[in-house]
């Protein structure tokens, strides 16, 4: 028997929820013979498709939840971790029942998914951590968007953050299923040497180079919020803590960007804001408003790739909004 990993593609904390999940449970559930993995994308309409969950065992991680019944195994720490109030009510029934106790968690106090279930295979089934100190420090950072500056988030020097930038900007959908088994298996740095991640890394440097430059044409700051439009330049991704390299003083950015699959309003809040956190706008609050979600200080909204002007008119209302919010703070 299989089990099927459903994990958030395009993701750091994505990936290495995927492989500590994998490594949990072949050590300590021991159900099956064989792991698949597929990449899960936020898109406008429907996020799961009935008929792609195995006839084995199957695990989201790090992504919205979903009722089917053929998910045995579900984690995430997404404030906006459901897409209605029915899909809520429905994990809380199996919550309440034990049907769901054992084998589906949510907790969105935790900085990443990879966190949640370390905490969880350790303690609920005995799982041992030992070697994954790495991974899950770099998790938090990378997913919390705990770096020490700006300067060293964009400039990139550790190996954690140069297989975020791969992982993020891949067209290769075989690339990150090749990473999963890696990471929890060797050390970032080892990860990052293999022969197959090191051929795409220096052209993905030149284009994170080249993206910089872009938004540093097309980006302003007004009133504490940093905008900028880069849809006529198609990008599978771009290092998103680059307009706070541009503008340290800025306290929040939105940026609207195409990819093959949608077009993006990303939202966020510079990391390293002096205002106090109660200040703050809800992030995620904010994009749920529009059909996307995210966490309280970064999310984002995804509009079919067609649909710029409906992506460009939900994007100046959030701008106006935050904006609106420097002036009464």
């Amino acid at each position: 028997m299989e089990c099927k990993v459903f994990y958030h593609d395009k993701c750091f904390d994505g990936a290495c929820s995927a492989s500590v999940f994998t490594r949990f449970h072949r050590e300590c559930v021991k159900s099956v013979s064989a792991y698949s993995y597929q990449g899960l994308v936020h898109r406008a309409g429907a996020l799961f498709d009935e008929r792609e969950f195995s006839d084995g065992e199957n695990a989201i991680v790090d992504f919205k939840y979903s009722t089917s019944k053929k998910v045995t195994w579900w984690f995430d720490h997404h404030l906006s971790a459901f897409l209605t109030p029915e899909d809520q009510a429905d994990y809380e029934r199996g919550q309440a029942d034990g049907s769901a106790t054992m084998r589906k968690f949510y907790d969105p106090n935790y900085t990443s998914c990879t966190g949640l279930i370390l905490d969880v295979a350790a303690n609920k089934f005995g799982f041992s951590t030992k070697g994954l100190e790495e991974l899950r420090y770099w998790a938090d950072i990378v997913d919390g968007a705990k770096y020490e500056s700006a300067k060293a988030a964009v400039e990139m020097a550790a190996p954690a953050m140069k297989l975020t930038m791969v992982i993020e900007s891949t067209q290769d959908e075989t690339l990150v299923k090749r990473l999963i088994p890696l990471l929890t298996e060797m050390p970032l740095q080892q990860v990052l040497d293999q022969p197959f991640v090191q051929a795409l890394l220096g052209p993905l440097m030149e284009r994170h180079w080249a993206g910089l430059e872009l938004i540093r044409s097309r980006a302003t700051m007004e009133r504490g919020v940093i905008t900028f439009d880069i849809t006529d330049h198609p990008t599978e991704g771009y290092n998103k803590f680059i307009p706070y390299y541009l503008f340290p003083e800025g306290t929040y950015n939105v940026g609207l960007s195409k990819s093959s699959f949608r077009t993006k309003v990303a939202v966020g809040t510079n990391p390293w804001t002096t205002l106090p956190a109660e200040k703050l706008a809800n992030i995620a609050d904010i994009c749920e408003r529009y059909g996307g979600g995210g966490h309280a200080r970064v999310g984002a909204v995804s509009f079919p790739p067609d649909c710029e002007d409906e992506a460009r008119k939900a994007a100046a209302e959030i701008v106006a909004e935050l904006r609106g919010r420097e002036v009464t703070d």
